[in-house]
């Protein structure tokens, strides 16, 4: 089996409804100060998510060992027992009596954009769940509570396991201070390039100046592919086209469980980009952050078609 990851982050409930008309055409931009709208939503599906529950999801595909660090309610049952049957390590996800797992509702419109809006409940006291002493090659912080996030990223650093930052839908929690301190602790920052954007403004530093510091600074560009910071170089990843453009919840988080299993593997940031693109590109194929099924032998065949590469055997 290869190396543990320890995935620190969210382990939710996501409820997609999906729009059939632009948000652009209905949200007026001047009036935007006393903004009322209402979208018709015939389509709606409850599915499991979480940034943390995504990201072990698709590096179990790819044969790593992951091991998410989250906390749920008691109404996770049918969740967990479902990471049991994929094989994937529930040791660490705290199960909390008398609340609800995190909640994401999520409304897409036919330009692939989103409007979320999450309640944490058990998410709230991550922070209790107490990584110290977990052996792992790797490590990611992606989005939870604000003190969840701090909290596992300190834990990480004392304990020497390397981690990356994965900022997320947590952007509005972390101010400039709060973000460079996060930066200070791990050893790579994943972003999409509106977070990007917002990272430069709040930090007042850009992503080259804040790859300094770092083994690298990810950010994904979408259909653009991606752009690497490392070793005081940038470079462009080319993207995977996808078979289907069907939903793009997820998409995030099959990238960084690209990036980790290539990270276990030894491989460097550009070889691991290049997974992450690829992951990427399946998930959008899918609708659902967990639908996506490709086996193994299905992923390594298009690694090697459009990167030349191949899985470990």
């Amino acid at each position: 089996m290869t190396k543990p990851v320890l995935i620190c982050g969210s382990v939710a409930f996501d409820t997609i409804a999906v729009f059939d008309g632009r948000f652009k055409d209905h949200i007026l931009p001047d009036r935007i100060h006393a903004l009322s709208v209402s979208f018709l939503v015939p389509r709606m599906r409850r599915e499991f998510g979480g940034c943390a529950g995504n990201i072990a999801y698709n590096l179990k595909l790819l044969g790593g060992n992951p091991v998410p660090v989250a906390t749920v309610g008691e109404d996770a049952t049918d969740y967990l027992q479902r990471f049991e049957q994929f094989g994937i390590n529930t040791s660490m996800i705290q199960s909390l009596p008398d609340t609800l797992t995190a909640q994401c509702f999520i409304t897409t419109d036919l330009d692939d954009n989103q409007i979320t809006a999450f309640h944490p409940g058990a998410m709230d006291r991550s922070a209790d769940n107490d990584l110290t002493g977990q052996q792992a090659a790797w490590a990611i912080v992606a989005p939870d509570s604000k003190a969840g996030m701090m909290a596992h990223a300190k834990r990480l650093q004392a304990q020497g396991t390397p981690f990356i930052f994965d900022l997320g839908q947590a952007m509005p929690l972390f101010d400039g201070k709060d973000i460079l301190e996060m930066v200070a602790l791990a050893q790579a920052l994943t972003v999409n390039d509106y977070e990007a954007s917002v990272v430069e403004q709040r930090t007042g530093q850009t992503v080259a100046q804040l790859a300094k510091t770092l083994q690298a600074v990810v950010v994904t560009r979408g259909a653009g592919g991606a752009t690497l910071y490392t070793e005081g170089q940038e470079h462009h990843i080319a993207p995977v086209i996808p078979a289907a453009v069907l939903d793009p919840t997820g998409c995030g988080d099959a990238h960084r469980g690209g990036l980790l299993y290539a990270l276990t593997l030894g491989w460097t940031w550009i070889e691991a980009c290049k997974l992450g693109n690829l992951m990427g590109s399946i998930k959008i194929a899918s609708r659902g952050p967990q639908n996506h099924a490709p086996s193994r032998a299905e992923i390594d065949a298009l690694l090697h078609a459009h990167y030349g590469s191949h899985l470990p055997g």
